[in-house]
């Protein structure tokens, strides 16, 4: 694949980078430090020699006293490094630390509390549409979603379908991270079907014939490799009554879809539904981390069942945004945004959709999914410029 520029941009400062396996953390950094100490830690004899000596590191840069960034790259692999780290980057002595990660999960023990405040938290996202361009096609981001490895291989279906099961060898069956990888694997396919839905902890227990707490220790996991995430309920000067589960993400469309089962009794328009409302929620999810405004994403959903898929609210504004896999704008589509607009006037609502025409109603701007994605930039608020 030719070299795509990302709409991240590195602080100038010391800062952890985590994105999934496949985002392109170390192509990224590797374009932007090109003269950079590094250190990768997926190198198994790099890794045995740091494990046994994690001195090694200080005596590494102050060989190259001209060179003052370094990146290391996997640091979840030896979190005791950070340790380290931390001294190093109390000296003052101007080192700078790259360090990417595909898992959270070590560092919430300790490492990242312990640099908290001396290394900025970063995040890489799948490709936004708006960093494809012209080369972005909405169909095929609904059936292969926007990962860098992906769309590099010549066989995105094989590249997915071998996804989960490198990250069930490489990360949770290595690092232990769950007892019984059998009962892990279940819980996987049975979480596939809360895919942009609300979070049934209990059903999803039962599905799997597991305790509840097995599974709410399961989605944990998920959310620590950065493999899915919870999004919650607006709550804010609530006038309704609310729902109180959160809904439930695999972080790709084509992630997503390679989890999920199908067959005689699944709908493929179903699922080409969830898959389309998933591909905006990462595109959102990327515009609030990559933007630095203070945004945060929600949904809304009364216990009536009025529903409005995201709702991105912070000082800048607020935005009610619902998801139509359907070529054409019903009166129905439009009842969430309407009781959302009702309750909160000072909102802007948008109704993305898989027709072709731009189309105002009640005060609703109805866009194309294309348009509306590639117009979501981070330099750029919701709405602005379409």
């Amino acid at each position: 694949m030719e070299t795509i520029d990302r709409f991240f941009n590195p602080p100038k400062q010391s800062f952890f980078l985590f994105g999934p396996r496949g985002t392109g953390k170390s192509t990224l950094v590797k374009r932007h430090f090109r003269e950079a100490i590094y250190i990768d830690l997926l190198d198994p004899e790099l890794f045995r020699a740091y494990s046994a000596h994690p001195e090694r590191l200080r005596e590494k840069l102050l060989a190259s006293p001209g060179n003052t960034t370094v990146v290391i790259d996997e640091i979840q692999k030896l979190p005791q490094l950070l340790d380290l780290v931390h001294s190093l980057i109390e000296q003052k002595a101007g080192w700078r630390f790259v360090l990417t990660g595909s898992s959270s999960r070590k560092l919430k023990r300790g490492g990242v509390d312990l640099l908290a405040g001396r290394a900025l938290l970063c995040s890489l996202h799948p490709f936004m549409a708006a960093e494809l361009g012209r080369s972005f096609s909405l169909q095929s981001a609904v059936q292969n979603g926007l990962l860098p490895i992906v769309l590099d291989s010549s066989d995105p279906k094989k590249v997915l379908q071998t996804y989960a099961a490198l990250y069930l060898r490489e990360e949770v069956q290595m690092e232990s991270l769950v007892r019984n990888i059998g009962s892990f694997t279940r819980f996987l396919e049975a979480a596939s079907f809360s895919h942009a839905s609300l979070l049934n902890i209990t059903n999803i227990a039962r599905e799997c014939q597991v305790e509840r707490k097995v599974v709410e220790g399961y989605i944990g996991v998920l959310e620590d490799l950065l493999l899915a995430h919870r999004l919650p309920v607006l709550t804010r000067r609530a006038q309704r009554a609310l729902v109180a589960h959160p809904k439930f993400y695999i972080f790709d469309a084509g992630i997503y879809r390679s989890l999920r089962p199908q067959g005689p009794l699944d709908r493929p328009e179903e699922i080409e539904g969830q898959a389309f409302e998933g591909l905006v929620a990462q595109h959102l999810r990327a515009w609030i981390d990559y933007s630095g405004r203070d945004f945060k994403l929600y949904f809304w959903r009364t216990r009536a069942g009025v529903e409005v898929d995201f709702v991105v609210y912070g000082v800048e504004g607020l935005f009610a945004i619902e998801v139509k896999n359907a070529a054409r704008v019903q009166p129905q589509d439009l009842r969430g945004l309407r009781a959302f607009k009702q309750d909160y006037p000072q909102s802007r609502a948008y109704l993305v959709y898989r027709g072709k025409e731009r189309l105002m109603k009640d005060g609703i701007l109805c866009l194309p999914c294309e348009e509306f994605l590639l117009a979501l930039q981070p330099q750029r608020l919701i709405g602005e410029n379409l």
